[in-house]
């Protein structure tokens, strides 16, 4: 029997999650929800699913050090550093290039670090079906989240006909991907009843994505050719991906190849699911207080409603009348921004990174 494998994508800099959030220790490698770092929740949400020696972590050298910190059962050659970011779709080629030299006939997961997702065995049932349905035909299986509101940050999977059943739960075909509607639009897709979700989850076998890859972005693959004969070469990952990587196509797996091929197909899950994109998705994953704060650390508000308020030491923050802040201090550093303007925060990064004196605190 073949093996399989999941590969978790832990590259990003989570920067609406500043200032707590920094290039060298990201949102994944914080506990922004629970008491473990996100990307130690997602390995070990897979405990039982594969062995941690079938688990790769792609990451960049700046995290490298940290990733392996926080996830010990990873073997620490399975921590596999990117030279520079080429977004989601040469990560994924690099995933299938390092899982096809473990077994050329593998399936893969490629899963984000820094989801929420409580339901460990639901996660795992949904994820089981996905790989039985890519290794039964050769198809691209995205996992379709159950939308539980008209939510306009998300971007959609617009479901067709049921192409199998496995153990009971349904497999469609793919309409479309569509990007985040309007609310108009999102509640019609929630109305329908014919929408997910699209998390960013996707599972298939080596074999197929590799096929994918070169009928969709034949530059990008031939890039990936270049890795996998250094490797087969015998030369040192590090060395082959210095050299080749900085050149391949920077594009998303979404825009690369899932809204061109055909062949996709998603399976519906009923797992709790939340991407926690910015400091106001965090209040949905704490007990308020009698006025709507969130309140996390050395922190009082008096006066006040629907705030969030974190301090990560002693240093005690106090709001004092006033409503929907978002107010986070770190040691050397304190962000204070309505709730509204949350989206802001990457922007008001940037500048920062642009200033010398503030380049230390990205």
């Amino acid at each position: 029997m073949s093996k399989r494998f999941v590969v978790i994508m832990a590259g990003g800099r989570g920067e609406r999650f500043w200032p707590q959030s920094r290039l060298h220790r990201p949102k994944h490698l914080l506990p922004i929800v629970g008491d473990k770092p996100m990307l130690t929740q997602t390995v070990e949400r897979l405990d039982g699913f594969v062995p941690p020696e079938n688990i790769f972590i792609i990451t960049n050298r700046e995290q490298r050090e940290a990733v392996l910190s926080v996830c010990p059962s990873v073997p620490a050659e399975n921590v596999v550093s990117e030279p520079v970011g080429r977004d989601t779709a040469a990560a994924v080629g690099l995933a299938m290039v390092l899982v096809r030299g473990r077994d050329p006939d593998a399936s893969l997961a490629m899963l984000p670090a820094d989801h929420v997702i409580r339901d460990r065995d639901g996660f795992q049932t949904v994820l089981e079906t996905a790989f039985s349905a890519a290794e039964r035909e050769p198809v691209l299986v995205t996992i379709g989240i159950s939308p539980t509101e008209p939510a306009t940050g998300y971007g959609y999977i617009h479901r067709g006909d049921e192409a199998m059943e496995i153990d009971g739960r349904s497999v469609y075909r793919v309409r479309a991907f569509v990007e985040k509607p309007n609310l108009e639009t999102a509640k019609r897709y929630l109305d329908s009843g014919d929408y997910f979700w699209n998390a960013g989850m996707f599972v298939w076998t080596a074999a197929s994505i590799a096929r994918a890859l070169e009928e969709h972005t034949p530059g990008l693959y031939q890039g990936l050719e270049e890795i996998r004969d250094g490797l087969d070469g015998g030369r040192e990952l590090d060395a082959v991906l210095e050299e080749v990587f900085p050149g391949l196509d920077k594009i998303s797996i979404d825009y690369a190849v899932m809204e061109k091929a055909e062949n996709v197909m998603t399976v519906e899950s009923e797992f709790d699911w939340d991407d926690v994109g910015s400091w106001p998705a965090v209040a949905r994953h704490f007990e308020p207080d009698e006025r709507g704060n969130t309140l996390r650390g050395a922190v009082r508000v008096t006066g006040g409603e629907d705030n969030i308020v974190i301090s990560d030491s002693d240093h005690l923050v106090a709001v004092c009348g006033a409503d929907d802040l978002i107010v986070v201090h770190t040691g050397d550093a304190t962000l204070v921004c309505p709730k509204d303007k949350a989206q802001d925060i990457k922007k008001l990064v940037k500048e920062l990174g642009d200033d010398p004196r503030w380049q230390s605190l990205m």
